[in-house]
């Protein structure tokens, strides 16, 4: 079905360096490297449309009007663990941006999302929340963290994966139809344990070396 709020960011770069983490011998700082690498490929899509104002500024030759970002810092919205990979880039690029996390772990046998931590800075309301989370598979996760900061105030969100499956996105865009999301690439289809196929494996565990 199709997807307004979807953006897949075909750059061959993104394609290049996501072919590499697909590959199962990709060991584990390579593909930590390849993820903070797509990230900031990603941030530059993602953050386009950031608004800008008008200032004076004084060059070394002479007076100028330029132009600069408007309004508060943005904020990074970590899902944790597995979203500190991508945002850990887009800080990168971004240094000066706030950063919020949410923790939550999925359980193994509802496949539901169960939060176990959140803290985000103050004034959400006036910011443009980017919430990160490698892997988009049933939604529930990325479902669940968006609605969390939007209680907390957020009103201007995007979400950004790494890989999304159909049924991920299908879900995440019922419940979230005002949160556009960008991601690297729409795979096929989620297997019996809600994996994404051919999807990367478990993000996590690739990024920390933990099974």
């Amino acid at each position: 079905m199709p997807t307004p709020n979807l953006t897949v960011l075909d750059h061959p770069l993104v394609e290049h360096k996501l072919s590499l983490m697909r590959e199962k011998t990709t060991e584990t700082a390579k593909f930590r490297l390849l993820l903070r690498e797509i990230s900031l490929l990603l941030a530059y899509e993602v953050l386009r449309d950031l608004k800008l104002h008008d200032v004076e500024i004084e060059t070394p030759m002479e007076t100028m009007v330029a132009r600069k970002l408007e309004g508060k810092k943005l904020c990074f919205v970590s899902i944790l663990r597995a979203g500190n990979g991508l945002m850990e880039g887009m800080l990168d690029l971004v240094p000066s941006a706030r950063v919020a996390h949410v923790g939550m772990y999925r359980d193994a046998k509802t496949l539901e999302p169960v939060e176990y931590y959140f803290k985000v800075p103050e004034g959400l309301e006036e910011r443009l929340c980017v919430v990160v989370d490698p892997m988009l598979a049933t939604g529930n996760s990325a479902i669940a963290g968006v609605e969390r900061i939007k209680q907390a105030g957020a009103r201007d969100i995007k979400f950004v994966c790494l890989l999304a499956a159909p049924e991920g996105i299908e879900a995440f865009s019922k419940a979230h139809p005002d949160v556009p999301i960008y991601t690297a690439a729409l795979d096929r289809e989620l297997n019996d344990h809600a994996y994404i196929l051919p999807g990367l494996g478990d993000a996590g565990d690739r990024m920390y070396g933990t099974k």
